[in-house]
């Protein structure tokens, strides 16, 4: 049930436009976000709020604008279900906002309390609480404690601590009255904890209360949350009248539109219903819930790659602004003078001698330990064994070929594998192994989607393969491609994996892999996948990897 999200993002939207009258900025992008809003056009509110965000960051006296759609972001991520990335986007919003300055605190409490819805969803309920209380200290408004002190008992009821949820409950009894919504929200919620607490305890009472105001108010959320209360009471006693709750829930929700309330009218629908009827709704629940899952990876997969390309357009701005600071230098570089340029080419050519010098030594030692290592190696695993062998042979003159054959395959096997050094693959070494090839200076790197797919699950097989093919895209990157911008994304649907290497280097008019490359492809055969190539010249080397993990 929504009906706290609806009125938490209604009181944004009403606080926001308050703020937007009262500052005399450019402000296109954000008007225009805001009009997306107000219609429900989530995805390209969105993106204005992200392009109006990096104009007032690069004013830098609007930082209380750029929080304020960063909530906004925040708050439309979490609708769409992208919890992980609500959660980062939110987070983010916290620097830009002022907790000295007043008129800040409605978007500070806002945040909080984004934070703490987010953190329930996710089952994080004591750092859901430390949010909903951080709300709770920034908020000017009683209407709007209300609201946070209700999201804190529900947490509180999450973890079945009912008595410190029914305390906060009566706290709000305490001040409110029977005309606020909240009230009967308070009231609804109360008496479900009762219930849960004693399953003895009869809530139809409080309930039917609830419902009668709500019905009353007109409002559609607190009917839906009724009527599911009701119906989930009625399972176990009243069949008949849970059937009749059930279907008056899936009524309103198709009403409010909302999937998710849909589901689960759905859900109970199907179990209450006779088996025609049961039927025909899971079949409906099931195209619902398919849709609404591809949609909301859908719009992760779009709101992480408008965030990365307005990280790209920045990059290429700060470039821009390096190579004038650089093409400055060299002016200045030029009056340096003759008898400066002498001596530090002298210094230069001195210092570069010792550093030859000094490489070449190391480079000496390296292969000495080099050969010391795979000396020990050969002695170890492969000289001893052949030694065997000539033992046997000599000692057994009428040893069968297969026999012999054998034995020498074996030493070839370990022969072959002398040089191979086992190495972690888990996620966190994917994660090293991947950023240790970027750095803030030279080449930038956007994951997305690691955490979700579950690669501490895979086979070791699988790890190691992918880990290596990943291993030689980013090696040949930093070799040929000259990238400075790098995007790795994994996408999970079921059992199959799906990643996608995007960079911005140089690419090429013919591709011609070298046999690291190839031999990704040898790679991922070996797992049952595919790897496929697209290198456009300037338009950068692409490669996407798909596996199924089954």
């Amino acid at each position: 049930m929504k009906n706290s999200t609806i009125l938490f993002l209604f009181l944004i939207i009403l606080s926001c436009t308050n703020t937007k009258e009262n500052v005399k900025v450019n402000r296109g992008y954000y008007d225009k976000a805001y009009e997306f809003l107000e219609t429900s056009q989530k995805d390209s509110a969105f993106v204005y709020f992200n392009k109006a965000k990096e104009i007032f960051i690069q004013n830098k006296r609007d930082y209380s604008l750029a929080g304020n759609c960063l909530v906004n972001m925040g708050i439309i991520q979490y609708e769409s279900g992208d919890f992980y990335g609500a959660q980062e986007t939110a987070l983010s919003a916290i620097k830009y906002l002022n907790e000295k300055d007043k008129e800040d605190f409605f978007d500070i409490s806002s945040n909080y309390n984004n934070l703490g819805i987010i953190n329930r969803n996710l089952e994080n309920y004591n750092k859901a609480i430390e949010f909903y209380n951080l709300a709770m200290k920034f908020s000017l408004e009683d209407t709007n404690k209300q609201v946070y002190l209700n999201n804190i008992a529900y947490a509180y009821g999450e973890q079945k601590k009912y008595k410190e949820a029914l305390k906060i409950y009566n706290q709000i009894f305490k001040k409110d009255n029977k005309n606020n919504k909240e009230y009967s929200r308070a009231l609804t919620n109360q008496a479900k904890m009762r219930w849960l607490q004693n399953p003895n305890y009869n809530p139809i009472p409080e309930l039917k209360e609830a419902m009668d105001m709500r019905l009353k108010e007109k409002d559609l959320w607190g009917q839906n949350s009724s009527y599911a209360h009701l119906a989930d009471y009625y399972t176990q006693k009243k069949t008949d009248s849970a059937l009749i709750y059930a279907t008056k829930m899936y009524s309103v929700a198709k009403t409010l539109k909302s999937p998710d309330d849909q589901i689960e009218a759905l859900q109970k629908l199907i179990v209450l219903e006779n088996p025609e009827k049961s039927k025909q709704y899971f079949l409906t629940y099931q195209k619902l819930n398919d849709s609404l899952q591809t949609a909301r990876s859908k719009a992760k997969n779009q709101f992480a790659l408008i965030r990365y390309e307005t990280e790209k357009n920045k990059a290429n701005f700060q470039k821009a602004q390096a190579d004038n600071v650089k093409k400055q230098n060299q002016i200045l570089k030029q009056y340096a003078g003759l008898g400066a340029l002498g001596l530090i080419l002298i210094g230069t050519g001195f210092w570069y001698k010792r550093r030859r010098k000094r490489l070449e030594k190391e480079k000496e030692l390296e292969v000495k330990n080099t050969e010391l290592r795979y000396s020990k190696k050969v002695h170890d695993k492969v000289a001893n064994k052949v030694y065997r062998v000539m033992s046997e042979v000599e000692n057994t003159p009428e040893i069968e070929k297969e026999v012999l054959l054998d034995r020498l395959e074996n030493i070839y096997e370990i022969s072959r594998d002398i040089s191979y050094d086992h190495e972690p693959t888990d996620e966190k070494h994917l994660v090293e192994m991947l950023e240790s090839y970027s750095s803030q200076d030279d080449v930038q790197l956007v994951k997305v989607g690691i955490p979700e797919i579950g690669w501490d699950t895979f086979n070791k097989d699988i790890q190691s393969e992918v880990f290596n093919v990943l291993q030689e895209l980013m090696t040949n990157m930093k070799k040929h491609s000259k990238a400075t911008r790098v995007v790795i994304k994994m996408s999970r649907i079921n059992q199959e994996i799906t990643i996608r290497y995007m960079d911005n280097g140089v690419g090429s008019e013919t591709f011609s892999p070298k046999n690291g490359i190839k031999n990704t492809g040898n790679r991922m055969e070996a797992i049952g996948g595919t790897i496929t190539f697209d290198a456009i010249s300037s338009e950068g080397f692409k490669a996407e990897l798909k596996f199924s993990v089954q």
